[in-house]
């Protein structure tokens, strides 16, 4: 797999993300369902947004792990939250799990009206092998 990361500005840098990702010699592609702060009983938490963010990072770790793909080769990702005011402070969070990684990622960032059940954020992602 060959990745091409375009870049036509640098502000993006500082945000933890790139304007586009070209894949090329792909072996597989794995699509990953919206990832929250679902507990292994599959009981929705009811915590505070920042745990529900890192346990969404370590759900959406979890099934990178399992299929057999690497966290850096995220190629995508879209951030789902019911309040930009509640998880932006929380972002660089998810802005150092990227940098660790070394992810370089197209980024979508949405507030939407409600997630399922309890839920305040939600990780949806591509990777490629």
């Amino acid at each position: 797999m060959e990745k091409r990361i375009i870049n036509p500005w640098q502000w993006q840098d500082e945000r933890s993300y790139v304007q586009a990702v070209e894949v090329t010699n792909v072996r597989g592609t794995l699509y990953v369902s919206g990832q929250a702060a679902v507990l292994p009983n599959g009981q929705s938490s009811t915590a505070d947004m920042k745990t529900q963010l890192l346990q969404a990072i370590q759900n959406l770790e979890q099934v990178i792990s399992e299929a057999g793909y690497e966290h850096r080769n995220i190629v995508r990702l879209t951030v789902y939250t019911t309040s930009t005011a509640e998880l932006w402070p929380h972002f660089p969070i998810l802005g150092e799990w990227i940098a660790k990684h070394g992810i370089k990622q197209a980024l979508t960032f949405m507030e939407v009206k409600s997630l399922f059940e309890t839920l305040t954020v939600e990780l949806e992602a591509t990777v490629v092998k």
